[in-house]
């Protein structure tokens, strides 16, 4: 699939793709293409395959597919061009929200029941780096916040 190819068949506007010719009887041109799948993203079939928008999109205006594509603000639906960048698998885990099982509300933090410390601890090059522990909390929000600056660069988030 190239850029030239996805002109053919679709119109993008606001970060979005419309069917430039029909795909099927029941689908008329201008319509949305795709639909929203369980993981939140938006996919859609032509040629007997499924693609992700976002992908597309990305292709469209950089005429090659990247290994992954990142969405810089972590929402699978806002597939801007301005929102879109290509990543390895590390950068795209280090862009990931903050767990919903996390429970210290700060991401890389968890509590240490044995030494009742906050303990700091980030992803860098498939293993886990420990960072310290802390009996402060905001203290270990720093050394978590410095940690992912430092070796997430672009791709550090925070929430």
């Amino acid at each position: 699939m190239n850029s030239l190819s996805i002109q053919k068949i679709f119109d993008y506007y606001d970060g979005k793709l419309y069917w430039k010719i029909s795909p099927a009887k029941n689908v008329p041109i201008g319509r949305r293409a795709g639909h929203k799948t369980s993981l939140g993203y938006r996919t859609i079939r032509f040629n007997k395959q499924a693609y992700f928008e976002h992908v597309l999109i990305f292709i469209l205006f950089n005429d090659y597919r990247p290994p992954l594509v990142d969405h810089i603000d972590g929402n699978p639906l806002n597939n801007l061009i301005e929102n879109l960048r290509e990543a390895t698998s590390a950068q795209n885990q280090h862009n990931r929200k903050k767990p919903k099982t996390n429970t210290s509300g700060i991401k890389n933090v968890s509590w240490h029941k044995t030494t009742k410390k906050w303990e700091v601890r980030i992803g860098l090059d498939n293993q886990r780096l420990y960072l310290g522990k802390f009996e402060d909390l905001e203290l270990a929000e720093l050394v978590a916040i410095e940690a992912r600056n430092k070796y997430h660069k672009e791709f550090a988030r925070g929430l």
